[in-house]
C-alpha cells in the first residue's frame, strides 16, 4: 500500500446480471481532485459504492488512507465522506438539527462540531434556511444539506456522486468553492460528474471508465497530448468513449 495515495483499489470487481465493474485498478492521490468520467452504465456509481462500503464487491482490495477498507470498514468509513446524486436527509429535520445529530454520531466535541456546522452552512448558502425543516427544500437545498452533513466529521476523502445535480447556478458555485477549499486544505475528493466543464475546470487527474474498465487516466494537458492539443474535454471523452466501443 503506497502512501502518497488516499485510495488504492485493485482488481475491483462486481458482477449483477452483467459484469459492471471489471478488474478495476484505481490510485487516487493524497490531496488531489481526481474526476472519474464515463457514460451511462459504466461502473462509476457501483465503484464508488464498494469503496464507501455501501456495496461489497466480488473481488479486488480497496485501501483507504492505507486501511484495508474490506477487513476493517469501520476504520475506513470514519476516513471517508459520501454523497451520493439523491440526498438522504431527515426531513423532520431543520439543517442545524441534522449536522448536530450527525455529528454526535460520529462522536464529535460538541463545541467543534457546532463551528464546523456553522462554518458549512455559512460556506453553502444555508445559514438563513438553518432553523427550517427539510421537508420544504428544494433537491438543490436537500443536496447541500447532505454535503454538510457528509463533511462535518472533517473527512480525509470526500466520495461524491453527480454532486451538482439539481443545483442552481449560485448553489454549484458555493459547493464547487467548498469543494476546492477542502482539497486546498489537504483532503482528497473524488467525483463523478456528467458536466466536462466541471472536471475540466476542477480536477488535477481526469479517470475515463468504459464498461467497468480505467480507459484512460491523466491530467488535461496528458490527455489532449492523445487527442490533439486544442481538443476540449468532450472531444476527447467522446472519442474515448467510441474507441472502447469499437474494441469491445
Amino acid at each position: 500500500m503506497r502512501p502518497d495515495l488516499a485510495l488504492d483499489v485493485r482488481g475491483l470487481t462486481k458482477r449483477f446480471d452483467r459484469l459492471a465493474v471489471d478488474h478495476l485498478d484505481l490510485a487516487v492521490r493524497k490531496g488531489e481532485f481526481y474526476a472519474l468520467l464515463g457514460p451511462n452504465g459504466a461502473g462509476k456509481t457501483t465503484t464508488l459504492r464498494m469503496v464507501a462500503g455501501l456495496l461489497p464487491p466480488d473481488a479486488g482490495s480497496i485501501a483507504v488512507e492505507g486501511r484495508d477498507a474490506l477487513r476493517d470498514p469501520v476504520a475506513a468509513k470514519q476516513l471517508m465522506a459520501w454523497v451520493s446524486d439523491e440526498p438522504l436527509i431527515y426531513d423532520k429535520l431543520t439543517p442545524a438539527e441534522y449536522l448536530e445529530f450527525v455529528a454526535a454520531l460520529w462522536g464529535r466535541d460538541a463545541r467543534e462540531a457546532e463551528a464546523s456546522a456553522h462554518a458549512l452552512l455559512v460556506a453553502l448558502g444555508l445559514q438563513q434556511h438553518r432553523h427550517e425543516r427539510c421537508e420544504g427544500f428544494s433537491k438543490g437545498m436537500r443536496q447541500k444539506v447532505a454535503l454538510a452533513g457528509a463533511l462535518v466529521h472533517d473527512p480525509q476523502l470526500i466520495i461524491l456522486d453527480e454532486p451538482l445535480t439539481g443545483l442552481d447556478a449560485v448553489s454549484a458555485r458555493h459547493v464547487k468553492a467548498l469543494l476546492q477549499e477542502r482539497v486546498h486544505a489537504g483532503c482528497t475528493v473524488i467525483m463523478t460528474t456528467h458536466i466536462l466543464e466541471v472536471a475540466e475546470r476542477m480536477a488535477d487527474r481526469i479517470g475515463v471508465i468504459v464498461a467497468g474498465r480505467l480507459v484512460a487516466e491523466g491530467t488535461l494537458a496528458e490527455l489532449r497530448s492523445q487527442g490533439g492539443s486544442e481538443a476540449s474535454l468532450e472531444d476527447l471523452f467522446v472519442a474515448l468513449v467510441a474507441d472502447s466501443a469499437e474494441a469491445a
